[in-house]
């Protein structure tokens, strides 16, 4: 069992969804935190749960930030956090995983699976850590959360596509 702890300062987690059937929007979740139990050598045996602050939500547009946390989407205010909860990790590469289990957004809660691609470790010359790189990547529908608001286009189509693509850049500091 290996003690490992997620830094936050060297990892990211961010998203993209079609906008104006044209174009993409992107964003962030500035705070997040990953619950690593397991060791890091025997991933297919370990639990993860990624927990999400939805306030933390930053698209670089202060409008549409607020807009994100309203009733119309996220709905902050009653239910602040996004939760996933793995259930199981398949190895289906030499470092490639697909980790699957329980998303929950705005109350509702689906199955969904992503894939990791573990970059292995590596000696922190600094501190003298091992640390541990994952890229995490993943799709989701959001009208599958309740998440529905949308405009029609006047050029047809939708202001906002159903599918939001996930990226992270999972660092953590790894203690044997």
């Amino acid at each position: 069992m290996s003690n490992v702890q997620l830094d936050k300062v060297h990892s990211a987690l961010n998203f993209t969804v079609k906008h104006m059937m044209v174009s993409k929007a992107k964003g962030e979740f500035k705070n997040f935190d990953v619950d690593f139990k397991g060791d890091i050598n025997n991933l297919e045996e370990a639990k993860v749960t990624f927990s999400i602050d939805v306030d933390s939500i930053e698209t670089n547009n202060e409008d549409r930030d607020g807009h994100l946390k309203s009733e119309d989407f996220f709905d902050v205010e009653n239910h602040p956090k996004i939760v996933f909860e793995g259930t199981s990790v398949n190895k289906v590469g030499d470092s490639e995983y697909e980790v699957t289990g329980n998303l929950t957004i705005r109350g509702t809660t689906n199955q969904e699976t992503f894939k990791v691609d573990f970059n292995g470790l590596a000696k922190d010359p600094m501190q003298g850590n091992m640390i541990a790189g994952f890229d995490v990547e993943g799709k989701i529908n959001r009208e599958a959360y309740g998440l529905e608001w949308n405009a029609a286009l006047e050029t047809g189509g939708v202001l906002i596509g159903k599918d939001v693509n996930f990226t992270a850049g999972l660092e953590f500091v790894v203690e044997e």
